[in-house]
């Protein structure tokens, strides 16, 4: 018996073999999701002891907010005597240093320009560091230099380091929610990720994975690794993909920051086409690693090689794949597909980017109601249409890993001039 008699010419059987691979990957995605939605938040133990952490900032020309992150530090409500912060110029011709050095900080200039850009900055403060203070500090806390930082961050975070986590990751929140639909997509993406990601995983008893800055690591890890070795366009997935390879679980802590976002889409291409191209970068040089930890029954491997597969790459397959059937049966009259294949053709190709969409929609719904407590937009009608273009956005990522595929990528840094302070964010909460 013919499988076309019930309808399974090959291309349905491919629509079918993706769709079902798609669910069965990120089925346990819906899982986390039901647990937070029933669980809330992660509940820390209180620490027993005040550790002491020195905070880590690599900077490129940052004079305009440099000077609102050191103060939100050291305005933080835990003891000053434990806690200091670095500042390494990477190449800096601005105001950068004296701006930061007035701030309070410990400022250090590096004009290595063969190796410039975050990650070996910061090598160069944790092995500086580690040289000129020895065992003063406990752990790194890694900032990008337009962060800024809740005053409980620190105590929130050390419940984590003190509980044993070697290395954590904090709630990633955005000073800039209403200053583009650009900017408000990227702010909900993260509150997703830690709330929905990060948080979930904590109480599941898996590991985290870092995400640019906010997070923290151990000074004996960093002295066993001898340095930071982590160079790649994506360092911080890098590092996170590193820990799962070698059984450092990543603790989350609901510490939350913010982060400053791209507005414009231009700046966002450029920002998310490096990222995608980095984690082709980690996928390929881990992905040995990562099936090993899954075949060895370690969910954090999967959970992890999941996270840096391209799976858009697999979405853009199956569009191709029904467009290029569809125009060679169109063509062929008949004789390779039946008018009904060819309809099937159409309705997979809306199917699939109709679903994507309503997929993205329901996440930015769920996220929206369960974080409105820490949406900060003076533009309220933005936080209900970015529910609309939040997966516009997503949708995005479909060309940027086409391209990220072809194109050689390079670090460009990120022009950040939004000087603003943590009460001009959260008001007279903070």
């Amino acid at each position: 018996m013919e499988f076309n008699q019930f309808g399974l010419t090959p291309i349905v059987i491919f629509n079918f073999a993706i769709g079902a691979l798609f669910t069965l990957a990120y089925l346990y995605q819906a899982f986390y999701t039901i647990r937070v939605i029933l669980q809330g938040t992660v509940r820390l133990p209180e620490a027993k002891t005040n550790h002491r952490y020195a905070f880590v900032i690599a900077a490129h020309n940052e004079e305009a907010v440099i000077g609102n992150l050191v103060r939100s530090i050291f305005s933080q409500r835990y003891p000053r005597e434990l806690m200091n912060v670095f500042v390494v110029c990477d190449a800096c011709t601005d105001d950068t240093h004296r701006v930061a050095e007035e701030a309070g900080a410990i400022v250090w200039d590096r004009n290595d320009l063969a190796r410039r850009g975050k990650s070996w900055a910061l090598d160069y403060a944790f092995n500086r560091i580690l040289d000129d203070y020895g065992d003063a500090y406990e752990a790194f806390v890694v900032f990008d230099a337009d962060n800024l930082v809740s005053p409980d961050y620190i105590s929130v975070m050390n419940q984590a380091f003190d509980a044993g986590y070697l290395v954590c990751t904090g709630y990633r929140n955005s000073k800039n929610f209403d200053s583009s639909w650009v900017s408000a997509a990227y702010a909900l993406w993260f509150m997703r990720e830690a709330k929905f990601l990060n948080n979930a995983r904590m109480m599941s008893g898996t590991s985290c994975a870092i995400s640019g800055s906010g997070w923290l690591v151990s000074q004996r890890i960093v002295r066993g690794m001898h340095g930071w070795g982590f160079h790649s366009l994506t360092e911080d997935i890098q590092f996170s993909t590193f820990c799962c390879a070698n059984n450092v679980q990543i603790g989350y802590a609901p510490a939350e920051f913010y982060d400053e976002q791209p507005v414009t889409f231009k700046a966002s291409w450029t920002q998310r086409l490096r990222w995608t191209k980095g984690f082709y970068e980690v996928f390929f040089s881990y992905v040995r690693d990562l099936v090993k930890g899954i075949s060895r029954g370690q969910f954090a491997s999967y959970d992890m090689l999941v996270t840096v597969a391209p799976g858009n790459i697999l979405t853009l397959l199956s569009v191709s794949i029904n467009l290029t059937y569809l125009v060679i049966g169109s063509l062929s009259h008949g004789f390779i597909a039946t008018q009904a294949e060819l309809n099937m053709c159409v309705g997979s190709i809306v199917m699939t980017l109709a679903s994507m969409y309503l997929s993205f929609f329901v996440l930015g719904l769920l996220t929206t109601i369960s974080e409105r407590a820490h949406i900060h937009a003076k533009k309220r009608w933005r936080v209900i249409t970015n529910l609309f273009t939040f997966p516009i956005f997503e949708l995005t990522y479909i060309p940027i890993n086409v391209v990220a595929l072809f194109k050689k990528v390079e670090w460009i840094p990120t022009k950040h001039d939004i000087a603003v302070d943590v009460r001009d964010v959260v008001g007279d909460n903070a």
